[in-house]
């Protein structure tokens, strides 16, 4: 009795522990989306706009007149979205996103050195993304063209890292000819046949992200005002080193690339950073960069720090003015 007793234990412990471990690998995190239509879907259908960058005008879409205007568009992310959902992948809602930055009234176009006025203004595109914090973005180009067959959609379905812009999937197709003349429904089941390994592309990238950090890019630089440079020695080591020496230590398994390194400037590209905080809350580019901001604010330094950032994979630091 004992030996049977002791084998239905370790029998009932082995089913626990597959039971647990099965339970993790179903929990696993899944990277939020975006999805929205491609660039060349809005120029296609006019439905852009011009922005002034610093003096250089930018054409990007508007995608608030293409939800506003056009009939399919909702439909189309909406019928894309649930293929995503239904393989446990969170959404976040560009249209209603899109509505939230338009009602913020104290929305600051641009930041500015308090000093100098010099400025570093966000696109339309990194304002959406650094609202809805979205891990990838994906978008949806199509074309429905009449065959004697009935009618047969083209499309193309890429995805890109919200941080980094880097596509990171892509699948194109066609469906088959069919009578139905329900845009939305047609271009579902045409993707329907590729969803699943343009999932796995997208799990693979975000499972990279997981294991070896968020890539992000940082630059350090300095206003021409300041008495200083990257090169001063405090203790006698030079502000560069300090600011490599912080990065070594705050970077995932101390992976960056130091691409550019003058007196007045750091550029630092491939940085990898955490995916989440020690509270479970995705970290960005700014999040990241406030720790060298605090860093060298704090003793020996003491500077005057201002961080900028552009969407939500790129930060800026400029040291001698706020």
């Amino acid at each position: 009795m004992d030996f049977k007793m002791k084998n239905m234990k370790k029998i009932g412990l082995i089913t626990l522990l597959i039971c647990l471990v099965g339970n993790l690998f179903g929990q696993a995190k899944k990277p939020t989306l975006m999805i929205l239509p491609s660039d060349n879907w809005c120029e296609q259908r006019f439905f852009m706009t011009e922005f002034d960058n610093q003096g250089t005008k930018q054409k990007v879409p508007n995608y608030k007149q293409a939800f506003q205007e056009d009939t399919e568009i909702g439909q189309v992310i909406s019928k894309i979205g649930s293929l995503m959902v239904d393989r446990g992948f969170p959404l976040k809602d560009a249209e209603q996103e899109i509505k939230a930055i338009e009602n913020r009234t104290a929305e600051d176009n641009m930041t500015s050195s308090t000093n100098t006025g010099s400025s570093f203004t966000e696109s339309p595109l990194d304002k959406l993304r650094n609202k809805a914090k979205a891990d990838i973005v994906i978008q949806i180009w199509w074309k429905v063209n009449k065959t004697e067959q009935g009618k047969i959609i083209s499309f193309v379905l890429e995805a890109f890292d919200a941080y980094t812009s880097k596509r990171i999937a892509s699948s194109t197709g066609n469906s088959t000819p069919n009578a139905v003349d329900i845009v939305p429904l047609l271009l579902q089941n045409a993707i329907l046949s590729i969803i699943d390994p343009f999932v796995g592309q997208l799990q693979a990238h975000f499972d990279d992200m997981f294991t070896n950090g968020r890539e992000i890019k940082l630059t350090v630089k300095k206003w021409n005002s300041w008495d200083k440079n990257l090169e001063t020695e405090i203790d006698g080591k030079e502000i560069t080193d300090y600011i490599q020496e912080w990065m070594q230590k705050n970077t995932v398994n101390k992976r960056f690339n130091l691409s550019d390194q003058t007196e007045n400037r750091i550029n630092f590209e491939q940085v990898r950073i955490p995916l989440y905080d020690a509270n479970n809350n995705p970290v960005d580019a700014r999040q990241f960069t406030k720790g060298l901001q605090k860093y060298l604010k704090g003793a020996p330094f003491n500077f005057e720090v201002k961080l900028m950032t552009r969407g939500l994979g790129e930060a800026i630091i400029v040291l001698g003015e706020k």
